[in-house]
């Protein structure tokens, strides 16, 4: 077992007062993944049961194919459904959640500094906290616990106030809080060091399973058709008397479905389905980790927290702690494999550490705490920190809903419902241009240092100080 205080000590080469029980897990940088690691709660949707073709047999024609089973998969055939577009299928390679979706994190924080976003996070909280229940009778796993954001200064305090007066626009409860206050409502954390913080009782955490289960109930319940187990292997394209490119099919080993509309929804291998029909899909996929910790006492209960300055998120686990961040130093995956389903990395204590003197600054009890399980997993990013959402402009009816930088739980439902309305009006709702994919439709998305340089870049300033007071994105 190791502890999280001796980890530190261990990385950084110091000598830790704890006695000798006290062992850190440390792994080296590997290429390859594990097929199978501990995680925090059971991967309800992995069944060994040795299935080698599609969970159905395919349709002939479909209005429209979605490509992904994760969160925003799920949610654009949920959404499809609802608006009357039902004639759908998805199609998963493995099973729903496999790849990204299936070990996330699932915090939800309602606060954010757009208008826009705020009301995709707003849309988010009532799908899956009320709609599908009542819709279904099924529960997502919805846990309202609260979200607590730290302000270590004055400017990001400052922030915060600002934050809080957007949320009183748009109906979201949120009480600034003074250290006192703040340690009266988390008496295990330190506050010696707090301006203040920005506390959202109605913030909370997803269950990626339970949300993706009952989405794919709910829309297979309108008629839509959930495959799994059937991996894309082309996309048929056709140019028509106008000279203008156009999806014709969706093409795999177990046969043909004839569409006019594919939705790209896989996550960090939507550049591969970009590449069958000419569309660069501009994204990179890095590693993305958290630890669990073992139970804490007093524990329960206790708001997720988002110490910003300390690039760090505790989130509640039950009776422990999930402890994760992003990283100065981030680990490409160059390589990305289609046999990767629900398999993780080992975890680089060397990068990871990073995350945990923070932590144990904020909670102390932390340092005195093991570490029950590490989770590091796959995630997709892009170079401005932002989504890729849209029909893109090489091929008509070839949409995206993907890059979305270790955010896709949260602005899945937001996000689903847009992108749905995309493609039946030719238009979202709200000022999507920001997620659209047109803007990034120049000769500079074809440069894949590029699109890493500033990948890299938006994802370590994730949690970056306030000097443009703009908040953390996911």
């Amino acid at each position: 077992m190791a502890f999280l205080g001796t980890a530190v000590w261990r990385v950084f080469g110091y000598r830790h007062p704890l006695g000798p029980l006290c062992r850190a897990r440390c792994y080296s940088v590997q290429s390859e993944f594990t097929t199978e690691k501990s995680v925090p709660y059971a991967k309800t949707l992995k069944q060994e049961d040795g299935l080698s073709g599609p969970t159905k047999p395919l349709p002939r024609a479909a209005d429209a194919v979605v490509i992904g089973g994760g969160s925003l998969g799920c949610q654009t055939l949920y959404h499809l459904c609802k608006m009357g577009m039902t004639n759908v299928v998805l199609l998963e390679r493995d099973r729903l959640t496999a790849g990204t979706t299936w070990h996330t994190a699932g915090l939800l924080w309602q606060l954010r500094p757009s208008d826009t976003e705020v009301e995709l996070l707003a849309h988010t909280r009532r799908v899956v906290s009320s709609e599908l229940e009542a819709e279904t009778g099924l529960e997502t796993g919805w846990i309202q616990n609260g979200g607590l954001f730290i302000a270590s200064n004055k400017q990001r305090l400052d922030e915060y106030k600002r934050l809080m007066s957007l949320g009183k626009v748009y109906g979201i409860e949120s009480h600034v809080l003074s250290p006192a206050e703040t340690k009266e409502l988390y008496p295990l954390m330190n506050v010696k060091d707090l301006y203040g913080t920005l506390y959202v009782p109605k913030d909370g955490t997803m269950d990626p399973a339970g949300t993706c289960t009952t989405l794919s109930r709910a829309a297979t319940a309108r008629g839509a058709m959930v495959i799994e187990n059937c991996p894309v292997t082309g996309i048929q394209v056709q140019t028509d008397h106008m000279g203008v490119r156009r999806v014709k099919a969706v093409e795999t080993d177990f046969g043909t479905i004839e569409t006019p509309c594919v939705v790209n929804c896989a996550g960090v291998w939507a550049t591969k389905l970009g590449k069958m029909v000419g569309v660069n899909v501009p994204l990179i996929a890095m590693h993305h980790a958290y630890v669990v910790t073992e139970r804490i006492e007093g524990i329960q209960n206790m708001p997720n927290v988002r110490d910003h300055d300390a690039s760090v998120y505790l989130r509640l686990q039950g009776d422990a702690l999930s402890v994760g961040g992003y990283e100065q130093n981030p680990i490409f995956w160059d390589e990305v494999s289609d046999k990767f389903a629900f398999s993780l990395f080992n975890l680089d204590w060397d990068v990871f550490m990073q995350h945990i003197e923070g932590a144990i600054n904020r909670v102390p009890a932390l340092e005195q705490t093991g570490i029950k399980s590490t989770v590091c997993g796959p995630e997709s990013f892009t170079a401005d920190h932002k989504p890729l959402m849209g029909e893109a402009p090489e091929v008509r009816g070839f949409f995206l809903g993907c890059g979305f930088n270790s955010a896709g739980m949260m602005l899945g439902g937001g996000c689903g419902k847009e992108l749905a309305h995309w493609i039946i009006h030719g238009r979202p709702e709200k000022d999507m241009y920001g997620y659209d994919i047109r803007r990034f439709h120049h000769s500079l998305t074809n440069n894949n240092r590029w699109i890493r340089e500033r990948s890299h870049e938006s994802y370590a300033k994730n949690y970056s100080p306030p000097k443009q007071l703009q908040c953390a994105l996911a």
